[in-house]
């Protein structure tokens, strides 16, 4: 059997700009009616990026 790698996913590292977090906190709400703990996860990655932004700026 052939080994497979599978790389660590991050959806921090596919938000870019603001336009991009804003879609991914909308689509977070929309998606997470019955699951509030999606919204707080959606915010805990996009606090993540606000402060990789902010360091590389």
């Amino acid at each position: 059997m052939e080994d497979v790698t599978f790389t660590r996913y991050d959806t921090a590292d596919y938000l870019k700009t603001e336009a991009d977090i804003a879609a991914y906190l909308k689509a977070a709400m929309e998606g997470s009616e019955d699951d509030p703990a999606c919204i707080t996860r959606a915010m805990e990655v996009v606090a993540r990026v606000r402060k990789t932004i902010c360091v590389a700026s």
